[in-house]
């Protein structure tokens, strides 16, 4: 792969404005190679405009110096001050290589893929003797058996817990396991066989791991006949409580099927992909079919222009969208694309195995995709009926608090701690779109100078921190990183003591607002403060004050989760993980001898050394842990 990059003359630009247009253009096909490759055009801050790929660079470039083209190619064309390119072996290469670089980039006048998340999977873990079912996102790097992706967290916490009520699988760490005494609450509600005590053999629980790996493979049908056929014994055979939990779990299979609507015949691995456009705004819906079963679905909204085609739209968020994500056997897509044997190629590369895109015209798979178009339409509408209340709201917003325009980054602060322990600042975004949760921060409180309880010390260092990134990762505010409006939980104290942090910062042209409760502490009293400026309030009845309401009342709710989140935490920590040298067997002597890891914390050296499996080395290790921290 090559790097090439020309440049005009070495020039300042006080001394001559930098030519831009269909001269700069031809001025690099004069010397570009009839190789496969990537493109980038900058405009004269060398900001990225567009990355595109060409089987010859030569002959796709020169296509740009020809004028009527449409009116986004020609205005891209008039800003392109300089081009970049990158030349590959082969063209798959190179469209690899574009999206990854589109993705990267952002570049102004392609097709967008903003909500680009990963997705959950089911894994049933067997780094030990008993097996875990449990949600797993990000690599997979556990041994185990892998089942999804699933469409969201919801998807997939529901299908566990029919899966749990099924086949009593635990789901507990290995940790927890290897120290349990007595079964835990999840088998007391009938959601867990209790291996770790011994309340089932391991090769009865082995069969319900095999029971549970064949039905998320697709064999439901099967396992729901052997199920009957052993409730049927048992009630023959007056085992009514066997008969009783055997129809249980029939019942929460049936649950999970029922709850994924959509379970295709014909369909074992595809992506059900649905695209909608309208007013210039796209949405595409992704249905997730795995093993016949329909594994939840999910929309999203790519940046494009008005003058995108379907087709286009379409190779864009395949492309991006499978860049980094498994490639399923099939994608079933409601438009075809321009170069589909060239994606065909570059997903089959990628995933080490064929993979083929179609376009359904009749049969089930063709209503699959209606399905899809329809959901994504609906969608679109919803999301344009938002957009168009929400821009309204931030135009109410400007004029109520006086700002240049209406506000595009809105950020919302918050702490939350009990008397000063487990202290949390959270901070959460919006704006044209609604909330930004991709954007949400959480903080956890450093300051080992401030007082338990000072929320004005908490702010201030939520708010150097944040400010102090800012400073570092976009001194020059283009990236869109920087809030046009601060909201502050809070009255004049709050305010001012951003304003201290904001002025150390030399930052002080961004607009910021205390919302604090009036003196009934009621909502609709709301007093708003701003520096120099008297307290005022909004009528009752006004949409920009339910708005405001809305957006103090979600950075109230994340920062109590974050906290809640970060306590629990604490409270569930075990002091002897920190203790080197004592893993989940010696863990769980030390347990049984003592009761407890409090108990364990205050023993002395002689009883430590009682203990089987503890070595008088390993006793006083432990001894000495805890008495050196007093």
């Amino acid at each position: 792969m090559t790097d090439t990059a020309n440049n005009t003359d070495d020039v300042t630009p006080e001394k001559v404005s930098i030519p831009t247009g269909y001269k700069v253009i031809q001025h690099y096909v004069k010397t570009l190679e009839t190789s496969p490759g990537v493109y980038r055009m900058l405009d004269a801050e060398s900001r990225v405009l567009y990355v595109g790929k060409a089987r010859n660079l030569r002959a796709r470039v020169s296509n740009y110096t020809r004028p009527g083209n449409s009116p986004r190619i020609e205005k891209m064309i008039s800003l392109t001050a300089s081009m970049m390119f990158l030349t590959t072996r082969t063209e798959t290469e190179a469209l690899l290589l574009e999206q990854n670089l589109i993705k990267q980039l952002k570049p102004k006048y392609n097709v967008l893929l903003r909500d680009d998340k990963s997705f959950p999977n089911i894994i049933v873990a067997k780094n030990h003797a008993f097996a875990q079912i449990k949600k797993h996102r990000g690599a997979r790097k556990e041994n185990g058996s892998y089942f999804g992706p699933f469409a969201s967290a919801g998807a997939v916490n529901r299908t566990l817990n029919q899966l749990q009520k099924a086949f009593l699988l635990r789901n507990c760490s290995d940790a927890m396991f290897d120290s349990r005494t007595r079964p835990c609450l999840q088998y007391q509600i009938k959601r867990c066989s209790a291996p770790c005590t011994g309340m089932i053999s391991r090769e009865d629980y082995n069969e319900s791991v095999r029971d549970a790996e064949r039905f998320l493979s697709g064999r439901s049908t099967k396992i729901q006949e052997e199920l009957a056929e052993q409730m049927m014994a048992a009630s023959e055979a007056m085992e009514f409580e066997r008969a009783a939990a055997l129809r249980d779990r029939i019942k929460a299979l049936t649950q999970v099927q029922s709850v994924q609507g959509i379970n295709p015949r014909g369909v074992a691995e595809a992506d059900i992909i649905g695209l909608h456009i309208e007013k210039g705004q796209a949405c595409v819906q992704v249905f997730f079919i795995r093993a016949n079963q329909n594994w939840g679905n999910q929309d999203f909204y790519p940046r494009i222009d008005a003058d995108n085609s379907p087709a286009e739209v379409m190779e864009a968020f395949v492309g991006q969208f499978y860049d980094n994500k498994e490639v399923p056997r099939q994608l079933i897509l409601s438009d075809g694309i321009e170069n589909t044997d060239l994606m065909c190629d570059a997903l089959s590369e990628k995933a080490g195995r064929k993979v083929e895109i179609l376009v359904p015209i009749r049969g089930e798979k063709t209503e699959l995709v209606a399905g899809a178009v329809r959901n994504a339409r609906e969608s679109l509408a919803r999301k344009m009926a938002e957009s168009a209340t929400q821009a309204k709201l931030l135009r109410g917003l400007a004029e109520a608090f006086a700002l240049a325009g209406p506000p595009q980054r809105i950020e919302v602060y918050d702490n939350s701690h009990i008397q000063g322990t487990n202290a949390v600042g959270g901070m959460i975004v919006a704006g044209p779109e609604g909330f930004m949760k991709n954007a949400y921060r959480k903080f956890n409180i450093k300051g080992d100078d401030l007082t338990p309880g000072d929320d004005f010390g908490m702010m201030k260092e939520v708010l150097h921190r944040r400010f102090s990134r800012l400073l570092k990762e976009d001194p020059e505010r283009d990236k869109g990183l920087w809030p046009d409006l601060l909201l502050i939980d809070g009255g004049a104290g709050q305010v001012s003591a951003v304003a201290e942090i904001m002025e150390e910062h030399g930052v002080q042209d961004i607009p910021m607002v205390g919302v604090a409760k009036g003196v009934d502490r009621d909502h609709g009293k709301e007093e708003f403060y701003r520096i120099g400026e008297r307290p005022f309030a909004l009528q009752r009845n006004d949409p920009v004050l339910y708005f405001i309401q809305r957006l103090r009342d979600e950075a109230h709710r994340f920062a109590i989760g974050t906290h809640r989140a970060k306590r629990a935490k604490s409270m569930s920590a075990n002091p002897l993980d920190d203790v080197p040298g004592v893993g989940a067997s010696r863990k769980r002597a030390l347990l049984i001898h003592f009761g407890s890891a409090k108990a364990v914390t205050r023993a002395d050296l002689a009883d430590l050394r009682a203990v089987d499996g503890i070595s008088d080395a390993l006793a006083e290790r432990i001894y000495d842990h805890f008495h050196a921290q007093g």
